[in-house]
């Protein structure tokens, strides 16, 4: 089998498997998406760092002697229904790199990242990414069983938090903005500062 150094080289309209991800040796970041390969947007712009930076911040503080553990991208979790076991790699077609997760089962740690679906996942929007995160990755967190999603919105200085209910579906819990106080569902002893998630943002 050829070694697959450039993008080019591959089908975007075939299936792959994280099996295949794994020997692509080419500089672009892509994700799959049941199978598909989606390319991920250019390096992330400075405010979208901004906001990334202060949110590991505060996460790193909380989580540094805990159990639970979080992950700044670029960290692969592989995905797949939550009624199934683990998987191997050639049966996994969908694997992302979130913003950030928070993981608190190490048996679905490897090597590789996180074999399974993270408790709690942060993604902050941009121009290029806002339709995958919106409805894309909304569905795919939730048929895999990620217990709290956050959306971050850069422009309008808010969050949308979503936690799944008793049936496995997500539902909104609190919209905040500007100078809030967000706490997340699974964490309440851990308070995010929007003021100070979203400080030194300069509108574009």
């Amino acid at each position: 089998m050829p070694k697959i150094t450039q993008l080019s080289q591959l089908d975007l309209n075939e299936t792959y498997s994280y099996a295949d991800y794994l020997t692509w040796q080419f500089n672009e970041t892509v994700e799959l998406i049941k199978g598909k390969i989606m390319l991920m947007s250019p390096a992330p712009n400075i405010e979208h760092q901004r906001i990334a930076r202060n949110l590991y911040g505060m996460c790193y503080i909380f989580f540094r002697h805990k159990k639970c553990q979080f992950f700044p991208a670029p960290f692969d979790v592989r995905l797949y229904d939550r009624k199934k076991s683990l998987l191997a790699n050639t049966d996994i077609h969908t694997v992302v790199q979130p913003d950030l997760c928070v993981i608190c089962n190490p048996d679905i740690l490897d090597k590789q990242g996180c074999n399974g679906a993270p408790d709690w996942i942060i993604e902050i929007l941009s121009k290029g990414n806002s339709k995958r995160e919106m409805q894309i990755k909304y569905q795919l967190y939730q048929e895999s069983g990620v217990q709290e999603y956050w959306l971050v919105y850069p422009e309008q200085q808010a969050v949308h938090q979503f936690v799944l209910d008793d049936k496995g579906c997500y539902q909104l819990k609190c919209m905040a903005a500007e100078d809030d106080i967000v706490t997340p569902y699974l964490f309440p002893e851990l308070a995010i500062d929007l003021a100070e998630v979203f400080e030194n943002w300069v509108e574009e």
